[in-house]
Order: structure tokens, then sequence, then C-alpha cells
């Protein structure tokens, strides 16, 4: 006959809730613990470097070549056939996807120090990955805001023509918001994130990115430059997110190479 599983005392869920809680947010505003001249800081740079400057020519390359072109051959907006992509893109919307990551911070803070069995370091370990999670789509999307406000690029068709050089900076309003679309960002950060945390979703997280990017273009709310915008501020924050948890060992480890992997 198996011994009954017994709960934590109150004492007990406390420090196990500070654990996944109060420990690693206390961590992640400390100084790094990982010197600005280490080679996983390096690797960072280097790959933002590449990153950026492929990303910035081929947005220029599509802007110039392609963007007036695709919106033109895509069905009018509002087709009822399209009923499919309208679900289909909601998966990759910011709202959603914050408030299911934010979910699941406060369900991992409060059901976590419950498990009587789970080490205090893997405790620690799943609450730094959760926070991982939100803030590697959080942030990214932030920066979008500020983007679309100050870019100001109308969205296909505003204005009455398929044309690719329809700015009004600071414009403020949702037909100026299209540069870079949020949901590519949000799609393509958290795929980023998932993969870092769970490798082996590298191929499936990056599908459903490159699905939420192309249902973004079906649906004429942005460009094809738009698309590739919007995974660069999402891989690029993302990428900053995580170097910031492993430079202070927060649910990553810098390897050999300065490859970072997770704990």
């Amino acid at each position: 006959m198996n011994a009954p599983v017994s709960t934590p005392t109150a004492s007990a869920y406390g420090a196990r809730l500070a654990a996944t809680t109060w420990q690693p947010a206390v961590r992640l505003l400390r100084s790094a613990q990982v010197s600005p001249n280490a080679e996983g800081v390096r690797r960072m740079w280097r790959q933002l470097l590449l990153l950026d400057g492929v990303g910035i020519v081929l947005i220029l390359l599509l802007m110039v070549g392609f963007d007036a072109t695709e919106i033109s051959l895509m069905p009018p907006r509002g087709s009822p056939s399209l009923w499919w992509v309208k679900i289909l893109t909601d998966f990759g919307k910011d709202a959603y996807v914050l408030s299911a990551l934010a979910t699941a911070v406060v369900a991992v803070a409060l059901i976590a120090p419950l498990l009587p069995r789970v080490s205090h370091r893997r405790l620690f370990d799943l609450a730094a990955h959760v926070q991982f999670l939100f803030l590697a789509v959080l942030i990214p999307l932030a920066c979008t805001e500020v983007l679309k406000w100050a870019i100001g690029r109308g969205r296909p068709f505003v204005g009455g023509k398929a044309t690719a050089f329809n700015f009004q900076p600071f414009n403020g309003t949702e037909a100026y918001f299209s540069m870079p679309s949020a949901h590519v960002v949000t799609s393509f950060a958290l795929a980023f994130a998932v993969a870092s945390v769970w490798p082996q979703a590298k191929v499936p997280m990056y599908l459903y990115a490159v699905a939420i990017a192309a249902s973004r273009l079906v649906l004429l709310a942005h460009h094809p430059s738009d698309a590739v915008a919007g995974a660069l501020v999402g891989l690029s924050g993302a990428l900053i997110v995580r170097s910031w948890f492993a430079a202070r060992r927060l649910g990553f480890a810098v390897g050999p190479g300065g490859r970072v992997v997770p704990n």
C-alpha cells in the first residue's frame, strides 16, 4: 500500500511560493553574473547583427519589388471563404497570447508549491522559464507599439490603391499601424521563447509562426515587409530577453562557445 502524499504546511507553502515568485523576480533585477566580454554576450551581438542586417535588407527589397504586387493578388478583404483564416490568425493575437502566458505565470506560482516531491531547484527553474516566456513576448510587443506609431505605415489599400510607400509617421491611428505586424511579433517571439526552453518544439513552433504571418497577408492586414519586420522584432526582442536571463543564470546557462542552454 502506497503511503499518502502529504501536502505542505502553510509555512512550507510560503517558502516554496517565494521560490517560484519572489526569488526569480529579485534575481532578474540584479546585476549580470556574466562578464560583458563573455563569449555568450559576444555571441548574442553577432546573432543580432546578422539577424537585423539580413532582415533590414529583405524588408527594403520587399518594399521596392514585391509588397504592392503581393497585396494585389490576395482575395478581397472580408471574403466569406476566409473564415478559417480569421480563426487561425487569432492564435497570434497579442492580447490572447499574453493573457494565456500571464495565466501560466500565476498558475505555476500558486500550484507548483503544492508539489512536495519537486525540488526547490526545479521549482525555481520552472518559474523562471514561465516568466521568461511571458517577458520574451511582452517586451518585443511594447517596442512594436512605439515602432508602429513612429513609422506610421498605411495598411494595404489605405488610400485606395496598392502602394508600398504610404507613410504618415506619428499618425497614431489603426489604419497607419501596419509596420511591424504585432501578430507576427507575437508568434515569432513565442516560437523563439518556447524553442529556447524546449528545443524539441522548435519545428512546430516556427511552423505556427509562419502560419500566423501568412494569415496576416491573406487577410490584407499587412504587407509582406510588415511580416518580415514583425519576425525581426519578435526574434530580436526574445533573443535579448533570453540573454538577460542567461546572464543572471536564471532558467538558462551559458555553455561552451557562448551557447545558451536551458537549465
